[in-house]
């Protein structure tokens, strides 16, 4: 009796073909490949970044508050562009006052005033432009505008320090009060770039 005959009715059966997988259900692949789906491929898992899987989308709020204060100096700085203006205004009518009365050595010196007044009001403005510029710059901005900021900010705090001995040595309150701000705003605008958070927000990815 032989098993091989397929005319024979006692012999093996023939082994069958595997089943097809069903529509729908995974598929086996090769070792250490995950299963797919039928015309449904496997989409690739998205890469980390450091410090976790999802990338910073939220201002660090030292950089907000550097911001704000970058935004309350440039408003200071256009009142007073403006005083300076008014003020050159103010210098030039006396110098032509004094000029048509005769007093010469006057109205050259209302002349000198609104020259200086103009300078400064002009100052004023540029960095009143300056600080806007940085304030929006921080949601886009990268290297170039952190450095700025930090220099921008040390420069402002060496400027209310001296302010701030001149207020000291005067010995009035008053004249304390303003360089003392002045200063504190200075320092939280030039560290807030420098520390890990404000860091690694100037150095995030953009899209």
């Amino acid at each position: 009796m032989s098993y091989g005959d397929p005319n024979n009715p006692y012999g093996q059966p023939p082994q069958q073909p595997p089943a097809a997988p069903g529509y729908g259900y995974p598929q086996q692949g090769p070792p250490g490949v995950p299963p797919q789906g039928y015309g449904y491929p496997q989409q690739p898992a998205y890469p980390g970044y450091p410090g976790g899987n999802m990338m910073q989308q939220s201002m660090p709020g030292l950089l907000v508050t550097a911001r704000v204060f970058l935004f309350l100096i440039s408003a200071v700085q256009i009142l007073a562009a403006i005083g300076y203006l008014y003020g050159a205004a103010i210098a030039n009518d006396v110098s032509d006052s004094a000029d048509e009365f005769g007093f010469n050595d006057a109205g050259d010196f209302g002349d000198a005033a609104a020259g200086v007044f103009v300078v400064i009001a002009l100052i004023a403005a540029g960095l009143a432009a300056l600080s806007i510029t940085l304030g929006v710059k921080f949601g886009r901005g990268g290297q170039g505008v952190r450095i700025t900021t930090v220099v921008y900010g040390a420069l402002g705090g060496v400027v209310g320090l001296i302010g701030l001995f001149i207020g000291l040595d005067s010995g009035f309150a008053t004249a304390i009060i303003g360089p003392l701000i002045w200063v504190v705003f200075a320092v939280i605008i030039t560290i807030a770039p420098v520390v890990p958070s404000g860091t690694a927000w100037f150095n995030r990815p953009r899209y």
